[in-house]
């Protein structure tokens, strides 16, 4: 990016949001300024052009209540009014004509940069600059020495531009940090969408698939009819709770209900659920007692949806075929079908193979789908038996 482009990417930065208006602050810093005000006034007697000294007193007062909802309309207002009361002093031979409490000044460059906009800022910012010249100048003038001038650019550059810098830097910060929230938050939808489309869709697939069953023998053999029901209803009721679990972990005022978590042990009840046509054959070889827990769940969902995929979408499938393997290091998962290579709703892109393959990188595996060379459609996912959750 050249610098054209950072600085107009700078002054093309919009307002900070819903900058607070009256905080408790704000009451204090005028009480602040209004005592020392009246200690001054009793306490000095070399207060320079008075009634200039308390006028500019006056107007950032004001200003302390506006800072933040009008940052440039302020740093227009106050630096302009302090320009002017140090150029009538310096003809009057006022060196300084300010109070002790307009110290308080340096709240303003905070201001500007931590909640205008960047052209504002970039306004705002000339206009401290420029002022801080003139006042320079007057002041040296006032005092008959060139000396004065560069002690007064520099003193103002470090009392005015810090607080800016300090503001800018504050600014950043919070971004980083709603941008980090931010992401949070979008990793735990990812997350939820996953889970809830591989549990509702596994499930509500065996309902449909048992009630066409159902169906389709209801005049023939009742009895079979009977026990499709009863599958459709264990099936619901299954959904039903789990989608309970996740509602209830999403509540921040109580704490989520505990249920053991579905893993490899489990996947041979899938092939139960699912139906009878196609039929579906488990394998669990190998090593798989020493699963991480993430792991043993995500084995379990990648499983869980591979079986949903090839029932609804293997046309003409006779057999799915699932095998889980596991040695020292990793966990395999295998899961093929022999249905028509080209059937519909089998593409490498859909949504289930999107949340499948980042469930498998979340945890440091892979995993691949695509139709085989013969016959059917094939997912294999490969999984480190430790996981490296993210």
């Amino acid at each position: 990016m050249t610098m054209r482009d950072s600085l107009r990417s700078l002054l093309a930065e919009p307002s900070v949001p819903n900058p607070p208006v009256r905080v408790w602050r704000d009451w204090v810093l005028l009480a602040l300024m209004g005592t020392s005000t009246l200690l001054e006034a009793q306490l000095r007697d070399d207060i320079e052009a008075a009634p200039a000294a308390f006028a500019l007193v006056l107007v950032l007062m004001a200003a302390v209540f506006w800072r933040r909802t009008h940052p440039l309309a302020v740093v227009a207002v106050t630096f302009g009014a302090m320009t002017a009361t140090t150029v009538v002093g310096a003809f009057v031979g006022a060196s300084d004509v300010a109070l002790y409490s307009t110290v308080l000044v340096v709240l303003l460059p905070y201001a500007l940069f931590r909640w205008a906009s960047g052209r504002d800022a970039a306004i705002g910012l000339a206009i401290i600059v420029v002022s801080a010249e003139i006042n320079g100048v007057a002041i040296a003038v006032a005092e008959s020495s060139s000396a004065v001038l560069l002690e007064t650019w520099i003193g103002s550059a470090v009392f005015l531009l810090l607080p800016a810098a300090v503001g800018a830097l504050v600014r950043y910060e919070l971004r980083v940090r709603a941008s980090e929230l931010e992401r949070a938050k979008l990793s735990e939808r990812e997350q939820l969408a996953r889970e809830l489309h591989d549990t509702v869709a596994h499930h509500v697939s065996a309902i449909v698939i048992q009630a066409q069953a159902g169906h389709a023998v209801a005049g023939s053999d009742p009895e079979a009819a009977v026990d499709a029901l009863e599958v459709i209803e264990e099936e619901a009721s299954r959904t039903l709770a789990e989608m309970r679990l996740m509602v209830s972990a999403l509540r921040e005022d109580q704490a989520a209900e505990l249920s053991p978590q579905r893993g490899v042990a489990d996947i041979e009840r899938l092939a139960h659920n699912a139906g009878t046509a196609p039929a579906i054959t488990v394998e669990l070889s190998g090593d798989l007692d020493d699963l991480g827990s993430p792991v043993d769940a995500a084995v379990y969902r990648l499983a869980q949806e591979s079986i949903t995929n090839a029932v609804r979408h293997a046309h003409n499938a006779t057999r799915i075929e699932v095998s889980v393997t596991g040695d020292d290091t990793d966990v395999r998962l295998s899961v093929r079908d022999d249905g028509d290579t080209d059937s519909t709703g089998r593409t490498l892109t859909g949504y289930g193979l999107v949340g499948m393959s980042e469930r498998a990188m979340l945890l440091g595996g892979t995993l691949e789908a695509g139709p085989n060379p013969d016959r059917g459609w094939s997912v294999n996912a490969v999984l480190p038996k430790t996981g490296t959750p993210t």
